[in-house]
């Protein structure tokens, strides 16, 4: 088998610590682990697992990386296909299925994982995942159905035809949106209708064929943007670069109207799983353990006849005096204030803060790169000071800035630096001054950080104001 985890899309439901380029798969719960890495966790403890192929945006790909590393137990393999954008899931599974036929093989079997998915109940899930492989033996593609525990309006919904049983699983009657409180609860009482969780199982060659039936101009313009896309290989993994002008082509369109709507070789697998898709702040509060007042805390808080209440915070302290049924979230840039029972309008803060072109809904206040991360402690219209940490060995891509100048204070570590033909080492306390238009690098050749504060001035500072000659990481296309 080959888990493939398909991360994509904002999260904005979950802003301010979901952002677009810091999306919620990363968002730490309870455990220490994000999502992204308690999906990793179950997909690798599985049986007789091949590697783990997973499809998100390349923006976002070291930062994957780096959390995979982490958590890696058993070295497996972790291929990735690369998105220059979001084309809906459809275009990524069939990306992962031609992927995967081509490097491992067209009988392989595949499970499609969301990367945002909390799932309580391991020992369950595996037995899940083993009569979904039995599904996908017998040639068809398994949804797994995740048995309604409430009336709940945000999911859609399966309707099983219970007298025609498939294997463990049984066929499907109908994909359903996400209803109205009225339906969801019919839906409840009727006992034949299941959330539709986004889980899959099936067979390469299985999922292609109905591909080719039901959405073969989608297939082939996909096939088309692998056979001319980017291949690397790091250690003993594949990461494809998706070509920026073929991936237009495919139609963007969600798996569920592209196949499984149409195709006759679906089927349902109802389970219990402990299944949460976490698609809002109250969702997550329903995951964490409760306080005697029934409030949900993450961080450090002091709470004074507060009842009812999500209490999130990353860095500092929050009080609570008085106050009932709030989600509250501070971040080092920006803080949710928000009624508990409208949890899922604040996509509407995130979409105006998009049209606004405010910073904070596409990045926190420390951003992570391939090479470490920066973080603003201040700026003004002129200028802007960061703090920068490189990893062990890393570096910065050789550029240069039209708009500003840099200075750069070491504050720990050694520090490599290349100024046009120069090239020189600085330590602690020690700096050096970067010109506008003038070529520099700066690298870390040791096996500890290091940390540097950088000044930046001039009339433009943006983040696209960046030349780069040579990359590491493969970034001088930028």
């Amino acid at each position: 088998m080959i888990p493939v985890i398909i991360s994509g899309g904002s999260g904005s439901r979950l802003w301010p610590v979901s952002r677009q380029l810091d999306p919620k798969p990363f968002i730490k719960l309870a455990d220490g682990h994000s999502l992204l890495q308690n999906t990793f966790i179950r997909a690798s403890n599985l049986t007789n697992v091949k590697a783990i192929l997973t499809v998100t945006n390349e923006k976002v790909h070291f930062r994957m990386q780096d959390e995979y590393q982490q958590i890696n137990e058993n070295n497996l393999p972790c291929d990735f296909i690369l998105e220059p954008y979001g084309r809906n899931t459809a275009p990524a599974i069939a990306a992962a299925c031609l992927f995967i036929a081509e490097n491992y093989s067209p009988d392989e079997t595949i499970l499609i994982l969301p990367a945002d998915h909390l799932i309580s109940d391991f020992e369950a899930f595996k037995a899940a995942v083993d009569s979904a492989e039995e599904i996908a033996q017998s040639g068809y593609i398994a949804t797994f159905g995740i048995n309604p525990e409430y009336p709940e309006t945000g999911y859609g919904y399966i309707e099983s035809n219970n007298k025609e049983a498939i294997a463990k699983g049984y066929s499907i009657k109908r994909f359903v949106e996400k209803p109205n409180l009225e339906h969801a609860r019919e839906y409840l009482e009727s006992k034949n209708y299941l959330w539709n969780s986004g889980m899959f199982c099936g067979r390469v060659d299985v999922f292609l064929n109905e591909f080719k039936t039901y959405a073969d101009r989608l297939v082939k313009a996909t096939n088309n943007c692998l056979t001319h896309s980017k291949t690397d290989t790091l250690n003993n993994s594949k990461i494809v670069h998706l070509n920026r002008e073929l991936f237009l082509q495919p139609e963007s369109i969600s798996i569920d109207y592209a196949l499984f709507e149409k195709s006759k070789k679906t089927a349902v697998l109802p389970c219990s799983i402990g299944w949460s898709d976490i698609g809002s702040w109250l969702s997550i509060a329903q995951t964490l353990p409760k306080d005697k007042d029934n409030n949900a805390i993450i961080g450090e808080s002091v709470l004074h006849n507060t009842k009812d209440c999500l209490i999130y915070s990353t860095d500092r302290i929050i009080a609570g005096v008085d106050i009932k049924d709030l989600i509250i979230v501070d971040t080092p840039d920006a803080v949710l204030v928000a009624d508990k029972n409208n949890a899922q309008n604040v996509k509407i803060i995130f979409e105006r803060l998009k049209k606004m072109e405010h910073h904070t809904f596409e990045l926190h206040q420390t951003a992570y790169r391939p090479w470490g991360t920066y973080t603003v402690l201040e700026e003004g219209p002129f200028y802007k000071i960061k703090r920068l940490e490189l990893k062990p060995h890393a570096a910065i891509s050789l550029q240069k800035h039209h708009h500003r100048t840099e200075h750069w204070v070491v504050v720990d570590g050694v520090a490599t630096v290349t100024k046009n033909d120069k090239k020189f080492e600085l330590t602690a306390n020690q700096s050096t001054y970067i010109e506008i238009e003038m070529k520099h690098r700066l690298e870390n050749n040791t096996d500890k950080n290091l940390v540097i504060i950088e000044v930046q001035c001039g009339k433009y500072l943006g983040e696209d104001d960046i030349v780069r000659f040579d990359d590491k990481y493969g970034r001088t296309k930028e």
